[in-house]
């Protein structure tokens, strides 16, 4: 159907136009989509065997639809891309508030035009961008915002009297008639507020104070919910969640490959930083691991969940710690290190709910122990784990590193050192060098370089090496010898980070 050859209701209808509702415009183009193994929700990642069916289905049954999920989900991303499954243009009645329909007019005013104009009613043509609203549900949103309420200035205008259904003024939910409506964070929506959306969701119409008005509205109604505000700050009342069809459970993604995905589609990087900064897969996995760790972590809050928002700025600021490194040194190109995970800690400390040992604990610490798991869990991946070494027969491959640090050695890795003082300190320490040879052997220089910084922060974590932190980096050294001149032992991890709590 050409849009722009059709301006007025005769030529609609002899254009063979005839109303579709919009859940079951949805439905039509779903069937279609399917068909043709397209995909409307482009960048979800994660749910082609679980959320994404069920989606579908629901569509297919034509159903009003609530998202349930913990923070981070992509709830209200999947929400917005419904508008993908909307016709391209549909007709709508000129001037009209309320997107209706030439054929099947809804207002008194527009039902009035059609009589006194017939087929020269003006229509225009309405773009799906602009059927979605989306309202987040706060404490002070009123029945008045969402379904309207008597204006006493157009009363006054129009010499109406307040009886006279055109004195209303409309809220948001009528004038998303025949497109998509989503309240964000149902929950917190009063209660008193929820139930005015009963007879919507049920009639598909409206009461506004005493008019007797029933408004016919087309309404494609998805909301979203945290399973922790049902406890924590409200709760769906039961009415309403009865005349929601489908409820669909979201969840985190499944595998850190998936993570790493979402990551890197919603990274938020300049043009400079992806040019001069380069980010080894290694690290890649740390960041993903990083919130895998907090998930299942006995500081952190399970019902808060850990939002997938942790893993995105935590690779923004890795990237931005490099670059920082980058500016100071006058580099060209810089490589993202182990030791510049030290740079994400602010995100971790700013998006994860503590209970309350963690509280205890302080978030800075907890951020620091996340990372350190991530490290310990990505380690066997790359190389042998060193306590299932010890158990065997035959050469321990890190004999030599440790030796080395025995012998009352150390080395500082500096957060701000140049790309050569970084080499060069690495290089000094013997036996590091030939891990990297047997178990990475097709490793670049850089990368080489990388994963003996790995193996030293591995190795501490399994208690071969100590890590101090410094106000400047990190400094290793020979875990007895550490442990000798530690003058209180029962405050010894206390005493490795009181020159700097804040690194790993």
């Amino acid at each position: 159907m050409n849009v722009n050859n059709i301006k007025n209701l005769g030529e609609l209808k002899r254009s063979g136009y005839k109303p579709v509702s919009i859940k079951d415009e949805m439905r039509k183009n779903m069937i279609a989509s399917l068909q043709n193994n397209s995909n409307p929700f482009e960048g979800i990642f994660g749910y082609d065997e679980t959320v994404l069916p069920e989606l579908q289905t629901a569509i297919l049954s034509r159903h009003n639809i609530l998202l349930l999920g913990l923070r981070g989900q992509a709830k209200t991303r999947i929400a917005r891309l419904l508008v993908n499954i909307l016709d391209e243009y549909i007709p709508i009645i000129e001037g009209s508030d309320l997107n209706e329909d030439p054929l099947n007019p809804i207002t008194y005013q527009s039902k009035l035009k059609v009589k006194e104009m017939g087929d020269d009613l003006p229509i225009t043509w309405l773009h799906r961008s602009f059927r979605y609203t989306e309202k987040l549900a706060t404490p002070d949103v009123t029945v008045s915002d969402l379904i309207g309420d008597v204006d006493p200035i157009k009363a006054a205008n129009l010499k109406l009297p307040y009886s006279d259904e055109r004195v209303i003024h409309f809220g948001l939910i009528p004038r998303s008639h025949r497109s998509i409506f989503v309240i964000n964070e149902l929950p917190d929506l009063q209660a008193r507020i929820q139930v005015s959306l009963f007879n919507i969701l049920q009639e598909n119409d409206i009461q506004i104070r005493g008019f007797k008005l029933r408004l016919p509205l087309d309404i494609e109604f998805i909301f979203t919910a945290n399973p922790e505000d049902y406890t924590n700050r409200g709760a769906i009342v039961t009415p309403l969640k009865d005349r929601i069809d489908s409820q669909i459970i979201t969840h985190y993604p499944k595998s850190i490959s998936i993570s790493q995905n979402i990551t890197e589609q919603e990274a938020n990087l300049a043009d400079e930083q992806s040019d001069h900064v380069i980010v080894y897969p290694l690290l890649k996995e740390l960041i993903e691991q990083i919130a895998v760790e907090a998930r299942k972590s006995e500081y952190v809050d399970e019902k808060s969940g850990v939002s997938a928002r942790l893993t995105i700025s935590a690779y923004e600021n890795l990237i931005s710690y490099a670059e920082r490194r980058r500016i100071i040194n006058s580099e060209k190109t810089v490589y993202a290190r182990i030791s510049d995970l030290a740079g994400v800690i602010p995100t971790i400390t700013g998006k994860v709910e503590l209970v309350y040992e963690g509280e205890q604990e302080g978030p800075v610490k907890v951020a620091n122990i996340l990372i350190n798991k991530a490290i310990k869990t990505i380690f066997e991946k790359y190389f042998p784990n060193p306590e299932l070494l010890k158990k065997k027969q035959g050469k321990n491959p890190y004999s030599e590193i440790i030796n080395w640090f025995s012998k009352n050695n150390h080395i500082d890795i500096l957060l701000n050192a140049t790309n050569e003082e970084y080499k060069s300190t690495l290089l000094k320490i013997p036996g590091l060098k030939s891990v990297i040879n047997k178990y990475q052997a097709d490793a670049d220089e850089t990368l080489s370089l990388l994963f003996m910084e790995f193996i030293l922060h591995g190795l501490s974590e399994y208690s071969m090496l100590s890590k101090f932190g410094l106000q400047s980096g990190f400094q290793f050294k020979d875990m007895l010898s550490s442990m000798l001149t530690i003058k209180d032992t029962d405050n010894f991890e206390d005493q490795i980070n009181e020159e700097d709590p804040d690194l790993f």
